[in-house]
Order: C-alpha cells, then structure tokens, then sequence
C-alpha cells in the first residue's frame, strides 16, 4: 500500500478560500518516481504545480523532495490523485448547516498491488475485478475489518463531502432514512437539490447536507457499483457500507431492515443548475473526433486510441520544459493539441468509437486547468453537428463528466489559463492505455504567466541522473503511457 505520512487516506488538508498553500512532498519510495495532482484546482496562472509528469513536471526521483504552491482560487471538496489525501477548501455554501463532517472517500480496491493490476489490464479485454470498496478507508471482509462510523448531532444539520478516489467503479450511495441536499458538484456550487441517492463517477465529488431529524438510532449508508457491467464487477459490491450512529445510540450495528435502494448504471446526476449562472455563446463547435477502439498489438496489447494513436508521455522531457527550451515539436502520441486565442470559448466534442470492445464502456472525463461547461450527451450516438441540442444557458459546469458508452459528450470552457493541460479518461487502466490528450493553452504566454519554474528544471535534472542509473533502457513497461 502506498500512504501519506503514514496513514490511508492521506490526512486531510484544510484551507480557506483565498489561501495560498504551500505543500512539500517528499517520496520515500525506492523504486518509483512519484508526484501528486491538485484533482479539480485551476492552478491560475501555476502550472508548474499541477503535478503532472510528462506534462508540467518530471516525476519526484526516491528520495527527493519538490514544493508544491499554488492559491485556491476555487472552495468545496477534492484530493490529492495518486497517493491519495482529501482536500477542503472552506467557502460560503448555497444552503445553512450547523456541522461540518468533513470527507467522506469511497474507493474500489484491489488485494494485488496496482501496478499489477495495471500490467495485466493493458493485456485483458475487460476490466479487472476489485476486491472490495473502501469507505473513509476501511470495510469488512472475509479477512475481517470494520466499518466506517459517522456520528450525527440529533436535530442538527450536517454537511457531508462525499469523493470518489477510486480506480474503475461508478459508485452509488444513498443514507437509510435520510434524504440530501445536493448543494455542490466538484467545485461548483449548485442550487439545492434532495436525492435519495447519488452517483458517483470516478473523480466526482458532491456536498451533501444531512437532516438529523430521525429517531436517535444506527443507519445504514448503503453503497453499490455501476453494476459491473459498465464499469468493472467488485466481489463486495453488494454488501458495502457504512455506519451513520447518532450521537447517544448504542454502539452496535444498523437494526433496521428498510433501506434505500440503489440503482445501477453508470452516468451522471442531471439536476445540477450552477448558483453562479452563465450563458455560453452558441458557435459551431470544432469537432474533436476520438475514436476509442481497442487494438491487439505486440502480446495481445490492448490500447485506448485517441484519433488512432495511444497517448505517451516523456518522462524526461515535460511538455512545460519544452515550452521554456523553446521546442514545441511534439511527438504526434504526446497528443499535444494547440488552444490559441485569449479567453475565447474552445469546444469539444469527444465522440466514442468503441464498437469492437463489447460491452462498451463509459468514459469519467477530467480537465485539468479548467472546469468545464457540460452542452449535450448521449449514450449510443453519432454526434451529428445539430447545435440546436446544446444547452448554453446556464450548463452544468464540472470538472469531470462521463462520456456515455458509445455516445459523445460535447464541452466548452475559456482559455483563459496558459499552460499544459492533460484531458483523460480518470479511470487510471485507461489512461495508461492512451485515453488522454493534452491542451497546450496560449503557449507564448505560458511563461510570464506562471511562476518559477526553476525547481522543475532542477527536480527533472535529478531525475534523470536517477532514471539513468537504475532504469537505463527507460522505466515504463510496454503499453504504459507514462500517466
């Protein structure tokens, strides 16, 4: 298991709106090189911190330590990708609550190590199977273990950020007896809402706000998968779940028979209305046509292609230190995509070509540098250029979308934020496939408008001497997009 300082999850950080935050990683892994990504920061004007390798840094060498700063621009919920820790960032909320629970991070998980895992799923035409679902870090199984216990104040209110940090699986989750208020997604508040239940793709992340107003008592949270058809089967999907015990119950297990029922399927919730409304202008989109098919190569490789060709990176040459060396000369598989003019509209549609991988599967879509304007998606559908469907007044605005099996998913954002930033599947088996593009965004201005990159220059020239000496002929194995 991989941890922060120690612990699983990673503890949490908290900040304010409008902090500037300074975090020093230090990796004490032997044999790999490492970094962490801000999921969900803008990182205005900081590229240089998104955490990227091959993108905007060179992995942190064993032994290293790298500084990470940057300002929170945005407020809600999030965390740190990879060795994974939940972040908050304190701001006003668009309904009252009495208490703050904090995070509350599902996860699928695997008993063999990911880097296994990930191996064999570049050679299998299906997903992996998980183990288990993790909630706030622990759960029961055949090996033992615990649940989660969340305690609720009787007759208070009480906010709940819920995240999925996980790997493959759509998680949905719901409270017996108590009903949420949906008040944000990602990092965009949203007009109140009340749902029974949520879903949760990969990398999304809800504030919910809790009633206390049932008998004092044990609840179950009851927590399911998309089904294991759509994203991945979980040998525990159907007994996973946590512990709601008000405060002056008894500490036993939930008695109650009644419960929510959750559904299945793996897509996005549709009644997110942004509080801070905008219309977006209606162009012609430029059409962005992804073909994700999957391919038999060397060892009955399996790839996610992107307009016919898998993503790769160069871990020792990040597309930010070619911008400062001046060489823009990509390699076509880097899929570095230029985004021109100042703080115009870029739209996107992503259109899914998957018919030989059989179910085919759904994509959670996650922008980095910006969040994102949702105008129109469809599962098992041709985008056909009809800009009639979009929706530009007032869209959902989110930082990760699904991309419907075997549909399209259209987005729009403003390049308003100059630097190197990765678009791609969050499901971590599909990216190191190649489901991924980069947007390299005003590039004459990505060096005036971010700050120092003097410590990438240095923390890539570590590691390199590094790299060299222990994995000469290059560290990535076959398939591996370096992501």
């Amino acid at each position: 298991m991989l941890v922060v300082n120690g612990q699983y999850p990673g503890p949490t950080i908290v900040a304010d709106w409008g902090d500037d935050l300074e975090i020093t990683v230090t990796n004490s892994l032997q044999n790999n090189g490492s970094g962490i990504h801000w999921h969900g920061f803008r990182q205005l004007g900081t590229n240089e911190a998104d955490g990227v390798n091959g993108l905007t840094e060179c992995p942190v060498a064993p032994g290293d330590t790298t500084v990470y700063r940057f300002k929170a621009t945005q407020y809600g919920t999030t965390y740190g990708d990879g060795l994974v820790g939940t972040m908050i960032i304190n701001g006003p909320a668009t309904a009252n609550y009495d208490i703050d629970l904090g995070v509350l991070p599902f996860t699928d998980w695997f008993y063999s190590p990911i880097f296994t895992v990930n191996a064999a799923s570049l050679h299998a035409r299906g997903p992996p199977t998980a183990d288990n679902i993790l909630i706030n870090g622990t759960m029961t199984s055949a090996y033992g273990g615990q649940y989660a216990v969340t305690t609720l104040t009787p007759g208070k209110t009480h906010l709940l950020r819920l995240v999925n940090t996980g790997i493959n699986n759509y998680i949905h989750v719901g409270l017996d007896g108590h009903p949420f208020t949906v008040v944000s997604s990602d990092f965009t508040p949203i007009e109140p809402y009340e749902a029974t239940s949520l879903v949760i793709a990969v990398g999304q992340r809800y504030d919910v706000i809790i009633n206390a107003t049932e008998a004092v008592d044990n609840y179950w949270l009851r927590v399911g998968t998309g089904g294991g058809q759509c994203d991945g089967p979980n040998n525990n999907a159907a007994n996973t779940r946590s512990i709601f015990r008000y405060a002056g119950a008894k500490a036993e297990n939930p008695s109650n028979s009644s419960g929510v029922a959750l559904p299945t399927g793996c897509y996005d919730e549709t009644n997110i209305v942004p509080h801070q409304k905008t219309t977006v202008p209606q162009q012609m989109p430029e059409e962005l046509k992804v073909g994700f098919t999957d391919t038999a190569g060397n060892g009955n490789l399996v790839q996610w292609l992107v307009n016919g060709t898998a993503m790769t990176v160069d871990l020792d040459h990040p597309t930010l230190q070619g911008v400062v060396d001046g060489n823009s000369s990509f390699a076509a598989s880097r899929h570095v995509l230029s985004v021109g003019a100042k703080n115009e509209w870029q739209y996107w549609v992503i259109q899914m070509d998957n018919a030989t991988f059989s179910p085919p599967l759904p994509h959670p879509i996650h922008l980095h540098g910006h969040d994102f304007y949702v105008l129109d998606h469809q599962e098992n559908a041709v985008w056909n250029g009809d800009i009639s469907r979009l929706k530009m007044d007032n869209p959902i605005r989110r930082d990760t979308a699904t991309l419907p099996a075997a549909g399209y998913l259209i987005l729009a954002f403003e390049s308003d934020n100059p630097g190197a930033w990765l678009m791609h599947c969050h499901i971590p088996f599909h990216i190191a496939a190649g489901l991924g593009v980069q947007f390299l965004e005003r590039e004459s201005e990505i060096v005036s408008s971010n700050g120092d990159l003097g410590p990438m220059e240095q923390n890539c020239a570590s590691w390199t001497k590094w790299r060299e000496e222990y994995y000469p002929n290059g560290i990535l194995i076959l398939g591996d997009s370096g992501l």
